[in-house]
Order: C-alpha cells, then structure tokens, then sequence
C-alpha cells in the first residue's frame, strides 16, 4: 500500500526533488500581482521541487498576504476549501508540510475535531492524486518555555504537551480508518527545536514527550546545530533514537522541518551556501525523509524600513532576494534537482 509514498527514507539522484523542499510563509516581499501563496509555489515549482512548506493557520492572512482577500473560516476545512489553498493544492507538488494550527488553545477536543475533519476532507478531496499532506506543529520546545527565557518547562507543560500531540494522532488515525488512504496520505507530525538542550539532560520535547507519543513523523527544526555537520547528525541520531516507531514508516519516521542560515549574518553568500550544502549532505546520508530548507523570500527584516525592502533591510533567510536575484543556494538545489 502507498509503496512509493513509504519508501526507504534515503534519496537517489531522481529522488531528492521528493525529499528536499522549502518553507514559503510572511516574506516580506514580492513581485507579481498572483496571490502570494500560489506566486511562492510556482517559484518553488520552477526550482525543480515537488516538497513545499506551508502555514495552514487562523492567522493566515498575515502569512500570505500579498493580492490577497482571506475570507473568514472557523475551521481547518474552511481554510483548506479556500480558493488559494484549493489552487495550490492542485499543483504537482508529491508532499505538502502545513504547519496546522486549530483555532484554539489547549483545548483537546476542539483539537481532535479539527484534525479529524480536516484528514478527512484531504482523504476524500484528494483521493488517487498521489499527494501526501502532513499536518505538524511549529517547534513544540517553545510551546513548553518562553524563548526569551530558557526556563525549563514544567511537569504540566509536559502532559499537556504529550496529551495535545496524541489527540490530533489519534484524530488523523481515527480519519484515515474510516475514510481510507487510496492514492492519497495524510499523516502528522511533532516537531523539536532543542535537541542540543536535550542531549545535556535538559526538560525537552525530545526527552519527556516525545517517547510518550505516537505519532506518525518527528520533525526537527534544527537551528541549535546545523553550523556543525558532526552535531547535527547526531542531533539526528538521538531524536530517532528517542522517537517511537510508527505504523506507516516504521523507524524511517524523521525528517528535518526546517533549516538554513542568513546570508548577511553568516558572511555572505558562499558562507551560506556552505553551510546549506554540508547539512543537506548530512541529512541527505543520514537518511531524513524530508528536508526543508528555511525560506523562499526572506521573512526578517535586518532593520526598519518604509515601503518594499531592499535586499540590505534584510537578513538573508532567501532563496531570492527582494531585488529578484537569485542566491548561490537556489542556484545549488537547482543543480541537485537538474
């Protein structure tokens, strides 16, 4: 079943356009009158990938929202049913990561009802296309402590934390069992941001939640060790070694949900293009399902600046830069895709 969709985790040279990607979410910038969710696809498609990353939230107006009238929803299917998602989820793309968001809280049964009805709609909607959808979160570590502080989150941070991630397992599951996967995968995933904190014996997602979930992937956001190509793959090692193994994918259930680095603040363009290079070839051998680089359009400004961005007024988290040029980066995952 779904053989080509769960295969062995490592990519041939055919291969890497279905394993390697791109995150396209609130650039500050753009260049055609087309909806900027659907402009970012298509430069993403004219690079050779079929893996995008998208959000898929209540705040999603802030996200995409260039040539863009966002309608009002009160639910996942209301946002998936839209006419931006509905024509981007009819390109080729093989894989679309959509960082999920419930219009909600904490609040587990609306979470589980959410999720389940949206796998559902996905199931049905896009039966015999081939195409997988994964549902995740966004960097759980900084659900369970503040970024600006790096305390050490609490006992019920944790089970709240675990609770939260089963329910929407068991919604996708639920859904699946009902409606079936034909031609068509939704899975879910949990995403980490920590593991260097964890591998010291740090309170984590990697360390008290993850090992108590069952999710279908584990997804790392890998900023704390991806200048370090050692660290990182055993960055790597220790996550799946903490992630359980799951029904669809068995022990080949990690991928890297994101990573990168700004060209005007690791030295310029070839330092990250390097950098960019070692970790997709660390990723790559180690065998991560996806790999998902951080972004098309820069989405941090490097200061203030009034009106279009220049490519000075920003950090360099890009793929093409505000004056269309294009970077050593995009240039090299053109080549892996060639």
């Amino acid at each position: 079943m779904l053989g080509s969709q769960i295969a062995d985790a490592k990519a041939g040279k055919g291969d890497k356009c279905n394993v390697i990607g791109s995150a396209h979410v609130a650039g500050k910038y753009n260049f055609t009158d087309q909806d900027f969710l659907n402009e970012g696809a298509d430069k993403l498609l004219d690079l050779g990938t079929r893996v995008i990353k998208l959000w898929f939230t209540p705040r999603v107006e802030e996200c995409y929202p260039f040539n863009s009238q966002w309608p009002k929803f009160t639910g996942l299917v209301d946002l998936a049913k839209t006419p931006y998602f509905r024509v981007v989820f009819s390109k080729p793309f093989t894989t679309y990561i959509l960082e999920t968001h419930v219009p909600s809280d904490w609040d587990v049964e609306r979470e589980k009802s959410d999720i389940y009805e949206l796998t559902k709609y996905l199931l049905k909607e896009y039966k015999g296309t081939g195409k997988t959808f994964i549902l995740q979160n966004w960097e759980g570590d900084w659900k369970l402590t503040n970024p600006k502080v790096m305390k050490e989150p609490d006992k019920d941070a944790v089970s709240r934390m675990i609770e939260w991630l089963n329910a929407r397992q068991d919604a996708v599951e639920r859904a699946r069992k009902e409606v079936g996967m034909k031609k068509v995968m939704v899975a879910h995933a949990a995403e980490v941001n920590l593991i260097a904190r964890a591998m010291e014996g740090k309170i984590t997602m990697t360390n008290d939640v993850i090992p108590k979930t069952h999710c279908d992937l584990y997804s790392y956001s890998a900023w704390d060790t991806i200048r370090d190509p050692a660290k990182f793959r055993k960055a790597l090692d220790y996550l799946a070694n903490k992630a359980p193994d799951s029904k669809l994918f068995g022990n080949k259930n990690v991928y890297v949900g994101e990573f990168g680095a700004a060209e005007t603040v690791v030295g310029g363009p070839e330092k990250q293009a390097e950098i960019v290079k070692k970790a997709v070839e660390t990723a790559l051998d180690w065998g991560a399902r996806y790999i998902v680089y951080w972004q098309l359009y820069c989405n941090e400004p490097a200061d203030k600046y009034e009106s279009r961005p220049k490519n000075s007024d920003c950090k360099g988290f890009w793929l093409i830069r505000p004056d269309g040029t294009k970077s050593p980066v995009w240039d090299y995952f053109k080549g892996l895709f060639r």
